[in-house]
């Protein structure tokens, strides 16, 4: 019990983590962790140096537990200066992620969902 009879369970929420690394043998990266204000400038950051590739880009988010609104703003902006053809391949995004984008962005052609 803490002060005045309230309950304490002694853990400290750490804050919300995103690790960036890029992946073997294809252009692009591998991101883990959560989409939210305190990370929105790394996800940027990780999505500015996609953009800059010069082929389709591989985003493999399965570790990526929660994208907010301005993650997928941003990632639909990305996916907005890429040049003629080019690609954003998202495989196995959070499923929010994808509701979202489809919601708001549904004829944004350079995004492509893989499961």
């Amino acid at each position: 019990m803490g002060k005045r009879g309230e309950l304490s369970s002694g853990a400290v929420d750490a804050p919300p983590r995103l690790s960036v690394s890029p992946l073997a043998g294809r252009s692009g990266v591998r991101m883990a962790g959560e989409v939210g204000l305190s990370t929105l400038p790394a996800w940027r950051q990780a999505l500015e140096q996609v953009v800059r590739e010069d082929e389709d880009v591989y985003l493999e988010l399965s570790s990526v537990t929660f994208v907010d609104v301005a993650g997928a703003g941003a990632l639909a902006d990305a996916a907005g200066r890429l040049t003629e053809g080019r690609r954003l391949v998202l495989h196995r995004p959070p499923a929010a992620l994808r509701r979202v984008l489809e919601m708001l962005w549904p004829d944004l052609t350079e995004i492509e969902v893989c499961a």
